[in-house]
């Protein structure tokens, strides 16, 4: 045929151009529903339309295209029954009946233009369009007029038809209203402040029959247009807001265009018009993979074209980059594994396979393209194109790919794209997923042509084979991204309901927070991830990070503390990279998140503090004072200046305290191996900052002759057994050379001055934030004289003090005091003088009477009726320390092993020497030991008040286990009997006054 042949072929009638025939499923119904078409017209009183039909219902292959739509498709039977709908199509050329909707869509404010603008009959207007238009693809498509290239054109024209005229329309409104000022009111969109973009199939001009059209709306915050460009956000918003009403709500004529803007920045937290600074800002810093692919296809369509085109242009850098993005291939493909675990089959079938996103489906091939655009396409402009057909005859132009992937694939796409089409034309559903019912599958594959379902499934097959032949040739192996439970899809542009399911097993009780929470991290919501390292990486360890959550006790607990500690983080790409590459750490580290969120948050924030635990002396734990000393001075080192060694004790500090912690969570600890593990580093942290700070001290003061300092350690600190929240009570003992005060430094002090300040700057050291956050909070208020005395005693002074002034009470502090540290020659003689303190003859009578009235007052200064406060409750831990100090200081005169024996075994003692009864004996240490191991369990996994309304389930199941009872009301009478019994026996023995 002549190119003049060609072109009068083009131009006929569509009923001329029909080439291929469709099987039947009921052709005597589909007649009679022809026929009756003929005759409702006639019926009408229509009689040109009724002869007009009957004459082309008389052509074979006529009748037989518009019975295959009466006999396969409800939607389609619906749209050709109306006779001057029918008609018109079938009689004119169906280019020339799209150029007439489509342009008339575009056109269709003009209309309106000077009797104002009518929305209602607008979107009538609209729906109609539609209507014919889907019909006009449906009858071109189905009767072999059109191929697939041009019928994904053709919607795509007549989608870009209703975004612009919708645009323009509530454009043209708006200036009715006054509210935007048009440059050019024949003209709205140059100048108008609005684009929208296109992306996805729309975008690429490759739409297919009942798509969803995935539009982003961006304007100019400074536009022209605007009376008040304050303004613009929310009139933006409203008018795309406006643009969803007029496309995609549903009315009696149907609907025009389903609208998804969820592939804007952000959808879960932005407006739908986002201000272009904004976009570009966020595709620049938090972009994604998936979104640069997205961006591969982005084409202005409505509004100001050009400002799309200049935005298009900058964004240019984030979509194609200069080098070669090969991390980009793993962040796609782990994005497709993840959609094959559910949606997909790990081997292709026919019955209810998904064309779309199944293996060997559609988005494997445009995965299979977009990957080497995104890799390539940086130093390739060439293969920056929009279609997906046109870049694999790019890739194998420029040799990427072989002439037999670009052929294959290419004809795998289009049968793929015809046979959605066929599955979309049936209901008008946005669905790719082919019938499971047999008989269903048999009617599509003969409405797609096919006269048995065997010789259709063979055809699907080869193709879905061949596709996925060449997509695993790209992406080789790898590592399997997918739950067993099922999917988990994050980085794309909405929940996925299969991923709502997955998280459902996997334990979550609110699947949808926990998706949006992950979603987030993608969106760039917490710095720690916003790099495109730290998102590659996160994409792998999704699906294991959130199976080893659900196999806490307490799953949405765990994720939530982790995005916290992803919101406090600077960086979180270190930790990843240390769980992924280690299951169990993984698993502690999810555990930590359920149980001990304090650990937790030590890990987020030094994540090689983990090291520690894959150790194998992590399990065999060597905890001796010297061993832990040795400890703390290897990762302290030998800093070079004084602000290193402030950060290296943090870092020892925090990095032997979790292990303490983990070992006391994983069972290597009990709770008071773990308290006297923590008084440990404590001890070694101590004695090493008191050797820097003085080594600085003496360069600048000198010595004071004879100077030796002595630390007391008291309270919890004092008796080994610190919590993970501690203070630390400390009193600095100094002595010297009476005869020779002064400093021999190149400044001299006073020997109490050079004291105090060396204190001072020992506090300062144990005390001041760095970089690497706090150390303790140290407490000086035991010294002699409390608050109004020096910071630092001087050792006479301390001894003629508590011989001679001190209170009873700072004589119980006395009982759990003991150098940790300063001069070791100094610590048996300061020892020496609290022992001899200790076992003043007293009378215990007096004693008691004393601690008694102490105990009230504590009681009424800080409260003693939180059940929870192990400490300050009445028959708490304070009770016992009372009871246990008051023994030793009225008895220690006759029975002085009392003064050294640790302060958990005080009482058993007592009980020994008969000051107790040793029954009594027996169920006060059992309570001190019960109500300790509790008060580590709280310190170390909740910050703050415990209260277990919100404490998360799996710490009160742990702290129920510790107590050995099942559940938290078995835990709750426990403590409540134990501490009534203790309540009763410090009344019997000291408010009594006396022993047995």
């Amino acid at each position: 045929m002549t190119s003049d042949g060609k072109n009068s072929a083009k131009h006929a009638p569509l009923a001329q151009q029909i080439t291929t025939t469709i099987p039947l499923r009921d052709a005597r119904a589909a007649r009679a529903r022809l026929d009756e078409l003929a005759q409702n017209a006639r019926e009408a009183d229509d009689a040109k339309i009724a002869d007009a039909l009957e004459a082309l219902f008389a052509e074979k292959q006529v009748a037989n295209l518009v019975m295959a739509l009466f006999d396969h498709s409800p939607f389609l039977s619906r749209l050709a029954s109306r006779p001057e709908r029918l008609l018109p199509l079938l009689r004119d050329a169906p280019q020339e009946s799209h150029a007439r909707i489509v342009s008339a869509q575009r056109d269709f404010f003009r209309t309106q233009h000077d009797s104002g603008i009518d929305l209602d009959a607008a979107g009538e207007a609209f729906r109609k369009a539609r209507a014919e238009h889907a019909l006009l693809v449906a009858l071109a498509d189905i009767g072999g007029v059109w191929d697939v290239d041009q019928v994904i054109l053709v919607l795509s024209e007549f989608a870009d038809a209703s975004v612009s005229g919708g645009i323009d329309l509530l454009l043209t409104e708006l200036a009715g209203r006054g509210r935007i000022t048009l440059a050019d009111p024949e003209n709205p969109g140059p100048g108008s402040g609005i684009v929208v973009l296109a992306l996805g199939k729309h975008g690429a001009g490759e739409l297919n029959y009942s798509s969803d059209i995935d539009l982003v709306v961006f304007y100019d915050p400074q536009a022209q247009s605007l009376p008040d460009i304050y303004e613009a956000p929310k009139l933006y918003s409203r008018l795309a807001q406006g643009l969803v009403k007029l496309l995609s709500e549903r009315t009696g004529h149907g609907y025009v265009h389903r609208v998804d803007y969820r592939l804007r920045p952000d959808p879960g937290s932005t407006p739908v018009a986002i201000a272009l600074p904004s976009a570009y800002s966020y595709y620049e810093t938090v972009g994604q993979n998936w979104e640069r692919a997205a961006f591969i296809k982005a084409r202005p369509i409505a509004g100001d074209l050009s400002l799309g085109a200049d935005f298009l242009k900058d964004l240019a850098p984030f979509i194609w980059r200069k080098y070669f993005d090969f991390a980009a291939i793993a962040d796609v493909h782990a994005m497709k594994r993840q959609i094959q675990a559910v949606r997909g089959h790990a081997e292709i079938a026919v019955a209810g396979h998904d064309i779309k996103l199944g293996r060997g489906g559609i988005r494997e091939v445009e995965f299979f393209v977009q990957t080497q655009q995104l890799v390539f396409g940086g130093r390739r402009p060439d293969l920056r194109g929009r279609r997906t057909l046109d870049m694999l005859d790019r890739l194998h132009k420029d040799n990427w790919i072989s002439e037999e992937a670009r052929t294959e694939l290419a004809s795998a796409y289009r049968f793929l794209r015809t046979i959605e089409h066929r599955i979309q034309m049936v209901a008008d559903e946005q669905t790719q997923r082919l019938p499971a019912d047999e008989k269903a599958l048999t009617d599509l594959a003969q409405f797609a042509g096919f006269k048995t379902l065997k010789a259709f499934s063979k055809a699907l097959t080869d193709h879905a084979r061949n596709v996925q032949k060449h997509y695993a040739l790209l992406f080789e192996e790898g590592p399997e991204l997918a739950s067993e439970a099922g999917s988990l899809i994050f980085t794309g542009s909405e929940i996925d309901p299969e991923t709502i399911a997955t998280l459902e097993r996997l334990g979550f009780r609110d699947p949808e927070r926990a998706a949006e929470t992950v979603r987030g991290w993608h969106f760039g919501r917490r710095s720690a991830i916003t790099s495109a390292r730290a998102r590659e990486v996160l994409t792998e360890l999704t699906p294991a990070l959130l199976a080893a959550l659900g196999g806490t006790a307490d799953p949405d607990g765990a994720l939530a503390r982790l995005d916290d500690a992803f919101g406090k983080m600077p960086a979180a790409v270190e930790l990843m990279m240390i769980l992924i590459n280690h299951d169990e750490l993984l698993t502690l580290f999810a555990d930590l998140l359920g149980t001990a969120p304090r650990l937790a948050e030590t890990v987020a924030r030094r994540p090689h503090v983990l090291d520690a635990v894959i150790d194998p002396a992590f399990t065999d734990p060597v905890v001796d004072e010297q061993a832990i000393a040795e400890q703390v001075r290897e990762i302290i080192g030998n800093p070079p200046s004084f602000e290193d060694f402030l950060d290296r004790t943090r870092d020892a500090t925090r990095q032997l305290n979790f292990v303490a912690g983990a070992r006391m969570l994983s069972g290597v600890f009990t709770a008071e191996r773990a308290g006297a593990a923590q008084a440990a580093v404590a001890q070694a942290v101590i004695q090493a900052s008191f050797e820097r700070v003085r080594a600085a001290f003496e360069a600048d003061y000198g010595t004071i002759p004879g100077g030796r300092v002595a630390i007391l350690g008291l309270g919890r600190l004092g008796a080994r057994d610190l919590t993970a929240t501690s203070d630390l009570d400390l009193v600095i003992i100094y002595d010297f050379d009476p005869d020779n005060r002064e400093s021999d430094g190149r400044k001299s002090l006073d020997a109490i001055a050079y004291h105090q300040r060396l204190t001072q700057r020992l506090v300062s050291a144990l005390t001041a934030p760095t970089r690497r956050g706090a150390l303790y909070e140290v407490d000086l208020r035991l010294r002699p004289m409390g608050g109004k005395g020096p910071v630092a005693s001087q050792f006479r002074g301390f001894r003629h003090y508590q011989e001679n002034e001190a209170d009873l009470w700072e004589h119980m502090a006395l009982t759990r005091a003991r150098v940790v540290g300063g001069d070791a020659d100094f610590a048996a003689q300061v020892e020496d003088v609290i022992a001899q303190i200790i076992a003043l003859p007293r009378d215990f009578t007096e004693v008691a009477r004393e601690v008694t009235a102490m105990r009230k007052l504590i009681a009424q200064e800080k409260g003693e009726d939180d059940p929870w406060d192990l400490k300050l409750a009445a028959g708490g831990l304070t009770d016992l320390d009372f009871l246990t100090q008051a023994l030793i200081l009225g008895h220690a005169s006759e029975h002085p092993d009392l003064i050294h024996c640790l302060p958990a075994l005080v009482l058993q003692r007592a009980g020994e020497l008969g000051l107790i009864k040793p029954e009594h004996a027996t169920d006060l240490s059992n309570a001190q030991s019960l109500l300790s191991r509790i008060l580590h369990w709280e310190r170390l996994t909740i910050e703050g008040r415990f209260d277990p309304e919100s404490a998360p389930a799996p710490i009160l199941r742990r702290l129920a286990a510790e107590a050995g009872v099942p559940d938290l009301e078995r835990l709750e009478k426990e403590l409540a009997d134990t501490r009534k019994m203790v309540r009763k026996l410090f009344q019997h023995y000291l408010e009594g006054g006396s022993s047995t």
